[in-house]
């Protein structure tokens, strides 16, 4: 009896994550990006390179390069992917109903969690299958199964395991439900990037207890990986070569018994997060967590907004701007309204981000910038959701334009926002730097639409907010490619650049009219 509840638990949980749109939109992101990891050393570019000398795309090479780049990508959005699940059951009135169950505690967590990690092994087996097809184009060895299997087990196993465990740990408790728990995971996850320079070299000699703590495993591939060509010179990614260098082979297999018991160790300890979990499991308790909660989602950044209630009076004179406008223009106050009086921290960062604007000095901006731009990301990520996770899309749809402009409204909301906060660095660069201004604009206008585009996908804001997020922080760290410098605060951006972020404009919007317009189809064609 006991094993089929288990085997219904684990079963019901895939079967609901896989028949959301957001995981064939996932997938489709994955074998995307698996295409993308392996340039064509044609181009000049290659996939790893060691005294920038090229290495041959053989089965450990692809395995290891793929495994690698995408622990680093799923070990972010891994998490944000399978958390939420627990607020949903709040949502739709079936956490009563299971907490009346006599299911206890820790076999509907330890379910709920080995569904999650299932669910997140499936789309590395989709990686999987597009890596062997590219392996079989620009592949230059025979496929070895077993190499890429043993890869990518030891790599993403425990990766899977842990994001699954801390996103049961933070929907188990109610002060991490919300944005606050999206951007304190955002951080254990740049810690876990930060193991890179703690354990590099611990391979080859004496092991740093910190190993057994790198769950997404890109620490330890890359401090083995060193080990074995005895090099510190190695680039991981696009990166380019020295052609008139002989191209290097890696062995067959580079996973020594060593590493494999550090990296099972690793797996164990990335199921911990449960423990707590359990404990501080609130079993849907109203006394603990409301359904206003769940979709609100009281947390620290909650009690913020709370203390910051006074800041929320900004939205007053906005909405009667909106009551007195008509048309489209006072639906999109209305919406820029919206938006501060439900976050009071917009308010404050509206009033003080454009007086730093103008006091500070020319070489603060770009810094200034940056710290706006990832405020504004956090800010907008739900505008295109609210709606749907508030019940209130009906009630939006029948205002004049109805449901097929709510699309351009989100956006153009998205966008006012970031212009009233970025708007007074743009124009101190207009004169001397009209390109980088450039990029302010074209910069926002592109991410409010990939952002209404991927909430309306995916249902969901935090498939947006890991990949920014994400985004972000490579930006941040790449500083001298000026195709990932789309909001100009590393000082990089091109003529080229901004072209492509009014392209991606314009195909984000274009595709989010068309599956608005789409959607708008197939429900009256239902209600005839």
């Amino acid at each position: 009896m006991t094993f089929h509840l288990i085997c219904t638990l684990i079963l019901n949980e895939i079967r609901l994550r896989m028949r959301r749109l957001n995981t064939v939109v996932t997938m489709l992101v994955v074998i995307v990006l698996a295409w993308m990891m392996i340039p064509d050393p044609g181009t000049g570019n290659t996939l790893m390179s060691i005294n920038h000398a090229r290495v041959l795309y053989t089965s450990s090479t692809m395995a290891l390069g793929s495994a690698s780049l995408a622990s680093l990508l799923l070990g972010l959005a891994g998490f944000y992917l399978v958390r939420g699940r627990i607020a949903e059951d709040l949502r739709s009135g079936s956490g009563s109903v299971i907490a009346a169950t006599p299911v206890g505690n820790v076999l509907f967590l330890c379910c709920r969690a080995l569904g999650g990690t299932l669910y997140l092994l499936t789309l590395i087996l989709a990686l999987l299958g597009a890596m062997l097809i590219c392996h079989l184009l620009r592949g230059e060895a025979p496929i070895e199964l077993g190499i890429y299997v043993q890869t990518y087990v030891l790599l993403l196993l425990p990766m899977a395991l842990f994001c699954a465990s801390c996103a049961i740990l933070f929907d188990s408790f109610s002060p991490l439900m919300g944005k606050a728990g999206d951007v304190i995971f955002f951080f254990i996850w740049v810690g876990q990037l930060v193991l890179m320079a703690k354990i590099d070299g611990s391979v080859a000699g004496r092991i740093d207890p910190a190993m057994y703590f790198d769950f997404i495993g890109l620490a330890t591939a890359m401090a083995n990986l060193k080990a074995y060509v005895d090099t510190t010179y190695l680039s991981l990614g696009t990166a380019s070569f020295d052609p008139a260098l002989t191209a290097i082979t890696l062995p067959a297999s580079l996973w020594s018994l060593k590493v494999m018991t550090i990296r099972a160790i690793s797996a164990l300890l990335a199921i911990m997060p449960l423990v707590p979990a359990i404990m501080l499991f609130h079993r849907f308790s109203p006394d603990r967590v409301r359904m206003a909660r769940a979709r609100q989602r009281r947390s620290p950044l909650g009690y913020l907004n709370q203390w910051l209630r006074p800041f929320a009076r900004l939205a007053q004179p906005l909405f009667r701007l909106a009551q007195a406008l008509q048309g489209m223009t006072g639906q999109l106050v209305a919406e820029m309204a919206l938006t501060v009086a439900s976050a009071p921290v917009a308010g404050l960062v509206l009033l003080l981000i454009p007086v730093l604007s103008l006091l500070l000095s020319a070489t603060s901006l770009p810094g200034l910038l940056m710290l706006t731009v990832a405020i504004w990301g956090i800010l907008i990520s739900d505008i295109s959701t609210r709606d749907e996770q508030t019940t209130t899309a009906d009630m939006t749809g029948s205002a004049a334009g109805g449901a097929s402009l709510a699309y351009i409204r989100h956006l153009a909301a998205s966008a006012g926002i970031g212009f009233m906060l970025t708007g007074v660095i743009a124009l101190r660069w207009l004169v001397h730097e009209p390109v980088r201004a450039a990029a302010v604009i074209t910069g926002i206008i592109s991410f409010s639409a990939i952002a209404n585009l991927l909430g309306r996908l995916s249902g969901t804001s935090r498939t947006f907010m890991s990949l920014f997020l994400f985004g972000l922080y490579v930006a941040v760290n790449t500083t001298h490619i000026s195709m990932i410098d789309a909001f100009g605060f590393n000082g990089v951006a091109s003529l080229l650049s901004v072209s492509m972020q009014v392209l991606i404009a314009v195909a984000a919007c274009s595709a989010g009219i068309l599956q608005q317009t789409m959607k708008t189809w197939v429900v009256d064609i239902k209600g005839r």
